[in-house]
């Protein structure tokens, strides 16, 4: 398994995004940190919070094997830092993510409509009754 972690700015806020690679399946996680986070309050952010992150649906990656020399381990460190935002793979996870949680809320929400029209119908049929009553 291999970790990442990519942080950078968003306007208004520092974004931090996970990315797990596990098996060739990549999942991701978007934290928001708000102000600009310092090095060790991330590293506490990680140890404290790792496990409660809520990464999205896995999709298929590919990955390489990188090379063991040190100075293109440097240059790839060098690159990784100087790039911002996020892999496509990336934000195809957490479009993916979106879309889930999108269909969550609108299957909720669908059937609270339900639950109070059912309510109101059932209001309506007992006052009709009082009435017939003489109540």
């Amino acid at each position: 398994m291999k970790a990442s972690l990519t942080v950078y700015f968003e306007d208004p806020f520092w974004v931090g995004v996970f990315e797990r690679i596990d098996d060739g399946k990549l999942s991701v996680c978007k934290v928001t940190f708000g102000a600009e986070p310092k090095d060790y309050e991330v590293w506490e952010f990680i140890l404290q919070h790792y496990d409660e992150l809520v990464f999205s649906p896995s999709v298929e990656t590919e990955t390489r094997q990188i090379a063991d020399n040190p100075k293109r381990r440097l240059r790839n460190a060098r690159k990784q830092t100087g790039r911002s935002g996020i892999g496509t793979k990336s934000q195809q996870a957490l479009q993916l993510q979106r879309e889930e949680m999108k269909m969550e809320r609108h299957q909720i929400s669908r059937e609270q409509r339900a639950a109070e029209a059912q309510r109101c119908f059932e209001m309506k049929q007992m006052k009709k009754k009082e009435k017939r009553r003489g109540h």
